[in-house]
């Protein structure tokens, strides 16, 4: 079952739509579960929500499989290219030149928009829902992928398993690199990340995809025990 209400991203005084599956059973037992904390939520569960027309299908996935856990699923600012200042942990002039925006850099407030999730929204899920506190992940795609690799740097003791899937690295590459370089990540405890060979965004293209990659997988195949694929 997905349940649905508006949150207030205090940092930027911003409302979002947040979407948390529960396990079909939930209210029929009380045992506590671990939580997965996604970006995009609105591309997670319905198709009719997706901005593509097809979402990820975690909550059949998960029905299907019989894994129980609750997912928590943020909506991205979809205001012209607000979703990349939120998703980029660092301001970049180059990427200002890449889109179309009329400003000098873009991206910057990925790190508020991560302390929002682990000061404020974290703590509500906590007290909301049964939760194993201690048991919390993040996912995310593209720009998701990099902030929730940037997320287990800020965090590692809170977001212990991060999947991070076909990312944008390129976005912030030295910046990520360079925070990966300087964090403590003994305490992830696995970390899954992939590429696909046809990615593209804008005058991005796909082998700059794979190099960003392959260039961030270089780096924490030496910090990170559990790192798949390796």
């Amino acid at each position: 079952m997905i349940e649905q209400f508006e949150v207030m991203i205090t940092p930027f005084n911003r409302k979002r739509t947040a979407r948390v599956y529960l396990p079909e059973d939930y209210y029929q037992n009380d045992s506590r579960y671990p939580v997965l904390y996604m970006h995009d939520g609105q591309n997670l569960f319905k198709d009719e929500d997706a901005n593509y027309g097809v979402s990820w299908g975690i909550s059949d996935y998960l029905a299907a499989s019989g894994r129980k856990m609750i997912v928590v699923g943020l909506d991205c600012n979809h205001e012209g290219y607000k979703r990349l200042d939120e998703y980029g942990p660092w301001p970049s002039k180059e990427m200002s030149r890449v889109f179309p925006v009329n400003e000098d850099s873009i991206g910057g407030e990925g790190k508020a928009y991560i302390d929002y999730i682990v000061q404020e929204l974290k703590p509500m899920i906590d007290d909301t829902y049964r939760t194993k506190t201690e048991e919390t992940s993040m996912a995310g795609s593209s720009m998701g992928g990099l902030i929730s690799t940037y997320a287990a740097c800020a965090y590692p003791d809170i977001f212990k398993r991060i999947a991070s899937v076909s990312s944008a690295y390129w976005f912030n590459q030295k910046e990520i690199e360079n925070f990966i370089e300087n964090s403590d990540l003994s305490s992830i405890e696995k970390f899954y990340m992939d590429i696909g060979t046809n990615e593209d965004t804008q005058s991005i293209g796909s082998q700059r995809y794979v190099d960003s990659s392959e260039s961030v997988h270089y780096i924490l195949k030496n910090k990170i025990t559990n790192l798949r694929p390796s």
